[in-house]
Formats: structure tokens, C-alpha cells, sequence
């Protein structure tokens, strides 16, 4: 399958909802996994770019994801791609783009004001 690396150095990304687990399966909420069997979660970002802002949904490997994210967080991504995909069910076709990184990463300053005064 085609992976196309995103160049993000040229963006803005903040969390727009907080990581939420990846579900496989929705009728049973089967939680999804990578081939390692690691648990794979779901960041919503938003991503500015050349005057364009969009959310997006990033797959990422549960231990790559900061422990601090929460919306509006600035965040860094690592590794991201972006991967075609399309299928067809009930006869209808579908296809979209799926976007994964090895990790989201914050980028909001670590210390207290009490500090900085």
C-alpha cells in the first residue's frame, strides 16, 4: 500500500479532542492493535497549513502519545504519513485517507508562572 510522508515543519497543530482509543469493531468495541499488539489510540488535530485548517484524525501506537494532551495543546507530530484507502460495502464504494504517526508529542512549556516570575 502507498505511504506518503506529511511535511509538518511549515504547520500549526493543536489537539482538538483528546486521545480516545482506536475501536476495530464497533458492534463488539474491540480496541484496536498494530502487528506488534500494541493498543492503537486516536488524536483529532487541528492542521494549519498554507492558509487551510482541517482536522484530522491520527492513528498512533498508544506509547507514542504525551501524556498531556489535551485540547488546544500545541502539538508536535513525528513520522507522519498519509495512506489512500478505499473499499466497497453494500455495494458502495468508499475512500478516504488515513493518517498515522509514530508519535504526538506536546509542545506546551513545562513549569509553572510562579516559575517564570
Amino acid at each position: 500500500m502507498r505511504q506518503i510522508p506529511v511535511e509538518t515543519s511549515g504547520a500549526t497543530v493543536m489537539v482538538a479532542k483528546a486521545p480516545q482509543p482506536k475501536v476495530r469493531d464497533r458492534r463488539t468495541g474491540e480496541i484496536a492493535i498494530d502487528a506488534d499488539g500494541v493498543k492503537l489510540m486516536t488524536v483529532d488535530v487541528m492542521f494549519a497549513a498554507n492558509d487551510e485548517v482541517e482536522i484530522l484524525s491520527i492513528t498512533v501506537p498508544e506509547p507514542g502519545i504525551s501524556s498531556d494532551l489535551a485540547m488546544g495543546t500545541p502539538v508536535a507530530l513525528t513520522g507522519l504519513i498519509a495512506r489512500p484507502w478505499e473499499n466497497e460495502f453494500n455495494g458502495q464504494k468508499r475512500h478516504g485517507i488515513a493518517f498515522r504517526a509514530v508519535a504526538v508529542t506536546s509542545l506546551a512549556a513545562t513549569g509553572s508562572a510562579s516559575e517564570a516570575a
